[in-house]
């Protein structure tokens, strides 16, 4: 039995592997430090799960429209108008069964086969993955050689061709923790709209911002990229709540329009008990955001510097999520304990065999010789998970 091109095309997170091989060690009683899928350790906020309770208490287990309730799609404008400064009714807003799925429902409205997405890298892992699902061609732009991991308006001018449709903003960026700044986003986008690109603002981060940095929405930046950008948000990242699948999408009204029909035909619209939870997470109080934050911002300097204080790693401070993108491409080439290592996978392979750290190579994300370590764990993890890579490094066969 033949599976069709797609499926054997496509293949699984590099995040979600690595955690599952980690996880199935742990659950042999190794001592693995994880530093792999990116999430919070911290519980949902009790306000917002005892709204979900409440949910199911009421009876409200039932389907909600497609495009999901009018009471979260009202808060989400809201939250838009208040945080943003975007203004967008209810019908320009598209709530799904988290922001992954909001990525690529909006990638089904605007590609066509053949099209092509311009991704600056580092990128997230899947952006390459959904925009061929699409009949797309992802389009790397590499900003790995640069300092600052950005891409410029001038990199991005000369990725552009008469195929290109969508390119993608992640700020804050899974992998790197980079931040763009609202003068150099507004100058990518007025390459992309002068294209006549779409652009995906990923903003899940958001509220993940440290050393007194600003987050910038890119369809707030003017008038023309509020008209051709689609934003992408959800709940998972901000309030500890990965496993509720709640994500959404704001923008033009024929895209969400169409997000619409695409997502009732696949999924029936979002899981009606979380959808009230993620009001309360909207609308309730907010302490435990800065909670989280404030711990993510000292978990952040210790990495960094546990990082940078083992010889042959150099790493860029991450100015927002919770991932550190050191570059380990001066670790390649050499054989530790007895195990060659040429690429940011077999060093991976290697860590995890010999000193029990779990990390993700950085190629899936275009990074190539560098590893992501998630810091979203305990700072006593943290101290050690740099011991133990210490160790793996003076463990290099000479």
């Amino acid at each position: 039995m033949r599976l069709s091109r797609r499926a054997e095309g496509t293949r699984p997170s590099a995040t979600l592997s690595l955690d599952a091989i980690a996880k199935a060690m742990l659950a042999r009683g190794e001592d693995v430090v994880m530093f792999t899928v990116g999430e919070p350790d911290f519980d949902t906020p009790d306000n917002i799960k005892q709204a979900a309770v409440r949910a199911i208490q009421a009876g409200y287990t039932k389907y909600t429209p497609a495009a999901g309730s009018l009471e979260l799609r009202r808060a989400i404008a809201a939250k838009l108008k208040n945080d943003n400064g975007l203004t967008y009714e209810p019908d320009q807003i598209l709530v799904s069964n988290g922001a992954k799925q909001a990525l690529y429902i909006i990638m089904l409205c605007l590609l066509d086969e053949g099209d092509e997405v311009l991704l600056p890298g580092p990128y997230w892992v899947s952006y390459p993955d959904q925009a061929e699902l699409c009949g797309a061609r992802p389009v790397i732009i590499d900003a790995t050689g640069r300092p600052d991991l950005k891409v410029t308006p001038e990199m991005l001018e000369r990725a552009i061709t008469g195929r290109s449709k969508l390119l993608i903003l992640n700020s804050p960026c899974n992998p790197s923790g980079v931040v763009y700044t609202a003068e150099e986003l507004c100058a990518l986008a007025d390459v992309a709209i002068r294209h006549e690109l779409w652009i995906m603002s990923d903003e899940v981060y958001e509220k993940l911002i440290y050393d007194g940095l600003t987050h910038a929405s890119t369809a707030a930046l003017s008038r023309d990229a509020y008209r051709r950008t689609v934003t992408i948000n959800g709940v998972s990242k901000t309030y500890a709540m990965t496993g509720w699948r709640i994500g959404y999408a704001a923008g033009p009204r024929e895209v969400i329009r169409a997000a619409v029909d695409i997502q009732s035909n696949l999924t029936s619209g979002p899981n009606s008990i979380a959808q009230k939870a993620s009001l309360e997470a909207l609308t309730g109080e907010q302490e435990s955001v800065e909670e989280m934050r404030s711990a993510f911002a000292r978990r952040r300097d210790l990495i960094v510097e546990g990082l940078r204080n083992i010889a042959g790693v150099r790493c860029v401070v991450p100015q927002g999520a919770f991932y550190a993108l050191p570059d380990c491409r001066a670790l390649l080439g050499h054989t530790y304990a007895g195990r060659k290592v040429s690429d940011s996978l077999s060093l991976s392979e290697a860590l995890l065999e010999a000193v029990k750290v779990a990390v993700v190579p950085g190629a899936p994300f275009g990074a190539e010789g560098y590893l992501r370590f998630s810091y979203a764990v305990s700072e006593a993890d943290i101290h050690k998970g740099m011991e133990r890579l210490a160790r793996f490094v003076q463990m290099r066969d000479h």
